[in-house]
C-alpha cells in the first residue's frame, strides 16, 4: 500500500474483512502486523473530525519540529515518527466469531504512517481459528 506519510491514516477494515471471509474460518483471532518502525496499527472511528483531532494530538504530544537524538545518527528528521509509532505499536489482534470481526459499531482498523516521507508498506494478516 502506498502512503503519504505525515500521519496518513488509512482504513484497512474492509481489506482484512475480505481476508477473513476468504479463509472461511468461523471463530478465532486475526492478527495484523506492519513491518517497519514508523507505522502503527490501531482502531478508531474513521470520521473526519476525529481523524483531525487524532493528528493534532500527535502534533502536541511529540512535535515534529523538535530535536531528537535519532537525527544525529541518520539525519533523516524522523525521530518523532519512530516515537509516535512506538506508542501505538506495530500489531493488533482482533477476535472473530461466526466469521465476523468483533468490532464495535463505529470501530475501524487503521494503519497510520507516521514517517515524514511517502512509503510503500506491507501489512501482514495472520489467522488462527476453526471452521
Amino acid at each position: 500500500m502506498s502512503t503519504q506519510g505525515n500521519k496518513d491514516i488509512i482504513d484497512i477494515t474492509e481489506k482484512i474483512t475480505e481476508i477473513l471471509n476468504k479463509s472461511e474460518l468461523q471463530q478465532g483471532l486475526l492478527n495484523v502486523f506492519i513491518n517497519g518502525s514508523t507505522g502503527a496499527l490501531t482502531t478508531i472511528e474513521f470520521e473526519s473530525g476525529l481523524l483531525e483531532d487524532f493528528k493534532l494530538l500527535w502534533k502536541k504530544l511529540i512535535p515534529s519540529q523538535q530535536y531528537y537524538h535519532h537525527h544525529d545518527k541518520w539525519q533523516d528528521g524522523n525521530g518523532h515518527s519512530h516515537l509516535r509509532a512506538s506508542l501505538i505499536g506495530p500489531s493488533l489482534t482482533i477476535p472473530f466469531n461466526q466469521g465476523k470481526l468483533n468490532l464495535g459499531t463505529w470501530q475501524q482498523v487503521v494503519f497510520i504512517d507516521f514517517d515524514n516521507v511517502s512509503r510503500n508498506r506491507s501489512v501482514q494478516v495472520n489467522l488462527i481459528g476453526k471452521r
